[in-house]
């Protein structure tokens, strides 16, 4: 069975295999480069790296809407619950849950966790990645990350059909060290993520995919709303 990815800006991603579909991160309807509104999309789960806005955006919405299962960090997905989403799984990193059309599971990001709001700064759990198996592919979201040691263990220890890695800079890896992550990973495909939605993270993805291939990788931009089939 074959699967695929569809960008939907910054770092949103949605993956699809035998009519199920999961998505990663729905920040859509705050995102400038979404093409697609929110009352169009239709998922089976939703899964959330980190409660930052621009992550777990629409999330509990979509949850919400569609009756699809929110997956997160323990404290994310019982914040979630409390917000009206009946169907959450909490995990934490390391865990994995087989789900009837998917397997999902939680590795490590260095970043942060929090929900923002006028008055008050709330800590939220801890931050994550996914490995994501659906259509016997699978689809590394590393999340929110600096470079770290842990991406070359996770690309040793899974085979990995593609990976999405930030190359934003500031509250990310920059391109810089998202080439370095490629090599560690060593995905069969790379994809880049986390940029030009605001300003302060402006880069090239063209420049990550000339450099990815300049070091014998395959690398992809893909633009919101385009679709790729997962080697």
């Amino acid at each position: 069975m074959s699967a695929a990815v569809k960008y939907h800006g910054h770092a949103c991603f949605s993956m699809a295999a035998g009519g199920r579909r999961v998505i990663i991160d729905p920040f859509i309807s705050e995102n400038p480069g979404a093409v697609e509104t929110l009352e169009e999309i239709e998922v089976d789960a939703v899964l959330v790296t980190h409660a930052h806005s621009d992550h777990l955006g629409d999330g509990i919405e979509l949850a919400k809407r569609t009756g699809a299962v929110l997956i997160a960090t323990y404290e994310i997905a019982l914040y979630c619950q409390r917000a009206g989403v009946e169907d959450v799984y909490p995990m934490h990193i390391g865990g994995a849950v087989d789900l009837d059309f998917a397997r999902v599971k939680l590795t490590v990001a260095h970043h942060s966790s929090s929900i923002v709001t006028d008055d008050e700064i709330h800590m939220l759990g801890a931050p994550c990645g996914f490995l994501v198996t659906m259509g016997e592919r699978t689809f590394y979201h590393t999340g929110d990350t600096g470079l770290c040691a842990d991406l070359e263990l996770i690309g040793r220890l899974n085979e990995i059909n593609a990976a999405a890695i930030p190359i934003g800079d500031t509250f990310t890896m920059g391109l810089e060290d998202g080439i370095t992550a490629a090599k560690m990973i060593g995905a069969s495909l790379n994809i880049p993520m986390h940029y030009n939605t605001f300003p302060v993270i402006a880069a090239d993805p063209c420049e990550f995919v000339r450099r990815a291939e300049a070091e014998g990788l395959r690398a992809q931009v893909l633009e919101p709303g385009e679709e790729t089939e997962l080697p």
